[in-house]
């Protein structure tokens, strides 16, 4: 039996993924053994394999607005791949039917699971059980009905349900006679989390801003996209990519972080650096907490470092020390770098991550909330930035530039919308059942010889450039998007503060 597990959600720790999976491997060992599943599974010569995808509030309503028309909140979906009726295939095993491993090895997918961590931890507690059972409960019960039992058909519910109990009476994880019996959980729904649930200005135990600082390229957007769960920061492997402070928010029940991704630390070299630099230091004097990311490639802070740390300690800011690209280097080497760290501040904790693979990403999440203060909630729950899609849409774009361009043009292009245009469908019922995005975009440079790079032989870059940054906006905007790229240019902008202040990269005062 093989289990693939997608984690897109932080509140489901990876160690409790850890336990997840090896119960579930348990349970579906156990279950294609009964003879009341077809035993031309079992005969087929192929490992069954399931994908199991952990999700938020937000990810598996929209999942349910999508596949079953329904704007709620569920525990639970199944996807089942086999045409199963109470176990039984309703045909002979076809070739397409089965898939194969890199290694030749034999696969029969049987479908699907989508799991809500944060909708099973709710339900754990009214059922007055742990996780881990809620969780498995809910994986069985998607396992059968990927074997073809379903209960909201008009079939035995009982039936189905003394199955399921048996499964996890059989994996070590029984009900607790003491707590209250339950029905089938898989179409119970709530509705979303909502501004009147959790509203803005609602007392949280810890609830504050956290400005993420560091020599550029380091990583830092990286760890806010791994954080949000979705891409807010373009990432790139030059150095500077990041221009404006970018906010994550990332809220749970007891919790709210607005996380500050701010541009890397250098020497100003222009009117556009010194504005870089500028809000990096207004980041850091706002926030509640500071994080320093180093990379742990490197066992000396940099005089950027060791300013980013002098920063705080005037500010009297706690500060945590994030190794990045911990998983590049021995553990042993970590500990010079520590040594020399250690030396520039007296931090609250030292964290070793890697925000590419999510790996402590929560032990660094729980360090920083740690030290945010009991105050009002900033943001709705359902907010996850403050950037607009319009705002994201360029950084997009942009992104894009730097990923074809590679060294012929350096960081001197700004990407301005000059129109957001959104159609709706002809059955909306929001402002975001839309069917198409219309987006007109200037991509601003500084010489001519720029223009034509990025123009490209008979247009071939700009297409290139444009083709990708669509794609991955039609991924956030969740809908068709029209994107029109021209280009502009003007000279040396980025020291020309007409132009800085019309591509919004101006200071703020104090």
């Amino acid at each position: 039996m093989s289990i693939s597990i997608e984690n897109k959600t932080r509140s489901y720790s990876k160690e409790e993924e850890k336990t997840f999976q090896k119960y579930l491997k348990k349970a579906m060992d156990l279950l294609i053994s009964k003879d009341y599943v077809d035993d031309r599974i079992r005969t087929s010569g192929a490992e069954v394999s399931v994908d199991v995808r952990f999700v938020g509030t937000e990810g598996i309503r929209k999942l349910n607005a999508e596949h079953r028309g329904k704007d709620a909140v569920t525990d639970v979906l199944s996807f089942p791949v086999l045409d199963m009726t109470d176990g039984n295939l309703s045909s002979d095993l076809m070739p397409y039917d089965f898939s194969y491993s890199e290694k030749g090895k034999k696969i029969l997918p049987i479908g699907d699971i989508v799991i809500c961590p944060e909708r099973a931890r709710k339900q754990a507690s009214e059922y007055g059980h742990s996780m881990d059972r809620e969780m498995l409960f809910l994986a069985v019960h998607s396992l059968l009905h990927l074997l073809g039992f379903d209960h909201e058909n008009g079939r035995d519910e009982e039936l189905m349900f003394s199955k399921q109990e048996e499964i996890m009476v059989g994996i070590g994880l029984p009900r607790d006679p003491s707590a209250p019996e339950r029905k089938m959980t898989s179409g119970k729904e709530e509705k979303t989390a909502s501004s009147d649930e959790h509203p803005v200005g609602e007392m949280l135990p810890h609830c504050g801003y956290c400005a993420l600082v560091g020599r550029p390229n380091v990583g830092k957007s990286t760890l806010l996209n791994t954080i949000s769960g979705m891409k807010l920061a373009i990432v790139s492997h030059k150095p500077q990519t990041t221009r404006n402070n970018i906010q994550a928010i990332y809220n749970r029940d007891d919790a709210q972080v607005i996380f500050v991704d701010t541009p890397g630390i250098h020497k100003p070299q222009s009117k556009l650096s010194e504005f870089m630099v500028d809000s990096s230091f207004r980041a850091a004097k706002g926030a509640d907490v500071v994080v320093l990311m180093a990379d742990g490639r490197f066992s000396k802070p940099a005089n950027v470092e060791i300013k980013a740390a002098e920063m705080a300690k005037k500010l009297k800011k706690p500060i945590i020390l994030a190794v990045n690209k911990a998983d590049a280097v021995t553990k042993e080497s970590l500990l010079p770098l520590i040594a020399n760290y250690s030396k520039i501040a007296d931090f609250e904790a030292i964290v070793p991550i890697s925000a590419l693979k999510d790996d402590g990403v929560d032990e660094l999440m729980n360090v920083i909330i740690s030290y945010l203060p009991s105050q009002p909630r900033y943001f709705p729950i359902e907010e996850v930035t403050d950037q607009s899609e319009r705002e994201i849409s360029a950084e997009l774009i942009r992104e894009q530039i730097l990923h074809y361009t590679n060294e012929e043009i350096p960081h001197g292009t700004a990407v301005e919308i000059d129109a957001f245009e959104e159609e709706l469908k002809e059955d909306a019922v929001d402002s975001y059942d839309r069917s198409l995005i219309k987006i007109h975009a200037s991509i601003i440079c500084e010489r001519d010889s720029h223009k034509s790079i990025l123009l490209g032989k008979n247009g071939q870059m700009i297409k290139r450039i444009g083709t990708a940054a669509r794609q991955n906006i039609e991924k956030m905007c969740d809908c068709k998007v029209f994107l029109d790229l021209h280009v502009k240019v003007r000279k040396d902008w980025k020291n020309r503060q007409v132009f800085l202040d019309e591509f919004g990269y101006t200071k703020k005062d104090d």
